[in-house]
């Protein structure tokens, strides 16, 4: 007997609808809007990187899509259910989906597309472990069965998590060099017409998509504009509409959210839930000292961070899950900013005065003046840095290789700890060649068999106490030191609505998107 997942699904997408409608929609117009960097490619399962994400997440789709609560709503499946045993997901796929080169979009294109993506996107392979089998009862009918339960399971079908690809165009050929891959073909509500290197990314209305009257825009021109200063430029002058968070310089935020006929949101990225921290090297030096680490945690200025680094932007985090991500506990316990305590913890941890290497994140100005301002906090409760300058091959390859003492990172958590936090704390993703696993090399057993029984429970109240208690023990254990919650502002016209609808934000929100003309 299966539990429906989906009752109420339609009244609750028209509710959702009219609450974020900002009156009524025009069709036609075209949007203007900056990516930074130019993505590598457009194959949006050979090639995950942010940019590519973000522009080709509305060329392709996936079955599901997230609203700003992460709660599941339809994408290219119409509904689903769960079996009682929690190891038996039935999808049942809209009929009237096309590719955009006129083929029709089924269940064989699902299975294929689980198949390809365990070849080609390492994200999917590990989301995708537990599924013994994916089969097609009929041509709009998918039933995923599971070895074993898997609490997140269904946050896994987003778009840039399992994008749906065209059996058609990729069976029987070689992924990584088809053709296809320069000129993307998917279901979305944009069709790839032409990229410009170096300049633009062209994606034209998809006069077929299987959503009634949508989209709504003719046309979307992604920009590329290398330098930061002309990003904000062009955002002044009019040549660009949308500044998709990040796309702009930290300190140029506030300005141009301030600019008249300006509007801004912090939205969008409730799945990806940024999380930063300073990974500390749990091997060898000082920070492999506990009290040395907790001594760290407490010599972060947080609220400094936030207000002066970050232009009031982010909330300093807590722990090891954002408060964004599901089981955060808010009662656990947490660092404060505490200079004193530090020094104390320093002098029991036996510290004699050896220099620290810090690796800041070479990512632009703010977060140099971040690794400034961790670099003061250290050196006042009595830790000596060095500031270690780098370039982004030299970050990554410092960090996958485990050559650092204190180094800065941010990583996203996809909503769930058995999608996106785990992975940064249990001993089995301790190894080298990755700058986003267990870079610290924390090892901890209890902390191993939590995170392995909270992702094969079934259901909130199994899931939860055990995701709670793993919070206070890493807390204590203090692997690395959690510096800020992220925010990163989307800013637009005023003219331009509905473009952040979801809980990812730019990435699949052209579909419901419209410019006041």
């Amino acid at each position: 007997m299966l539990k429906t997942l989906m009752a109420g699904t339609v009244l609750s997408l028209a509710l959702a609808g009219t609450a974020l409608a900002q009156g009524t929609p025009k069709p036609g117009g075209t949007a203007n809007a900056v990516i930074q960097p130019e993505p590598p490619g457009l194959m949006l399962a050979m090639v995950q990187n942010g940019p590519t994400q973000m522009v080709a997440g509305n060329i392709y789709e996936g079955l599901l899509r997230y609203d700003l609560a992460l709660k599941p709503l339809p994408g290219l499946a119409e509904s689903w259910s769960m079996g009682d045993d929690g190891k038996t997901y039935t999808f049942k796929l809209v009929k009237n989906a096309t590719w955009h080169d006129g083929k029709p979009f089924t269940a064989d294109d699902v299975i294929f597309s689980v198949e390809l993506l365990r070849q080609t996107h390492a994200r999917a392979r590990g989301n995708l472990a537990r599924v013994a089998s994916v089969t097609a009862p009929d041509p709009y009918t998918v039933v995923f069965t599971l070895s074993e339960p898997f609490g997140p399971f269904l946050g896994i079908f987003e778009v840039g998590s399992l994008p749906m690809v065209p059996k058609h165009i990729y069976a029987g050929t070689d992924y990584k060099t088809n053709p296809a891959n320069n000129t993307p073909i998917g279901t979305g509500p944009y069709m790839f017409k032409e990229w410009k290197k170096g300049s633009y990314i062209r994606l034209v209305k998809n006069p077929n998509y299987h959503v009634a009257g949508k989209p709504y825009l003719d046309e979307i021109y992604w920009h590329v504009i290398p330098d930061a200063a002309a990003r904000a430029v062009a955002f002044e002058t009019g040549k660009v509409d949308i500044l998709p968070g990040g796309s702009v310089e930290n300190f140029d935020v506030p300005r141009l959210s301030k600019i008249k006929g300006a509007c801004s949101t912090t939205n969008g990225w409730e799945f990806f839930s940024p999380h930063s921290w300073l990974w500390l090297n749990n091997r060898k030096g000082p920070t492999a000292n506990k009290a040395f680490r907790q001594a760290v945690s407490y010599a972060l200025d947080r609220d400094f961070a936030r207000d002066v680094v970050w232009n009031g932007l982010g909330k300093p985090a807590t722990g090891a899950f954002s408060s964004t991500v599901r089981y955060y506990d808010p009662k656990a316990a947490k660092y404060s900013f505490d200079t004193a305590k530090a020094k104390a913890l320093l002098k029991e941890a036996g510290y004699k005065g050896e220099t620290v290497r810090l690796l800041p994140l070479p990512y632009g100005e703010t977060w140099q003046r971040w690794a400034e301002a961790v670099k003061q906090n250290l050196e006042d409760a009595g830790i000596k840095v060095e500031l270690v300058a780098t370039d982004v091959a030299g970050w990554n390859q410092k960090t996958s290789e485990w050559d650092y003492d204190i180094a800065f990172t941010y990583l996203y958590q996809y909503g769930d700890p058995a999608l996106g936090v785990g992975r940064n704390y249990v001993s089995s993703q301790i190894a080298k060649g990755s700058p986003f696993n267990n870079v610290e090399g924390y090892s901890n057993p209890s902390v191993d068999e939590a995170f392995a029984a909270g992702a094969v429970a079934v259901g909130d109240d199994k899931r939860r106490p055990i995701y709670e208690a793993v919070q206070k023990t890493l807390v204590e254990d203090a692997p690395v030191a959690w510096l800020l919650e992220l925010q990163f502002p989307t800013i637009t016209r005023c003219k331009v609505h509905d473009l952040v609808t979801t809980g990812i934000g730019v990435n699949d929100g052209f579909r419901d998107a419209w410019i006041d003309r």
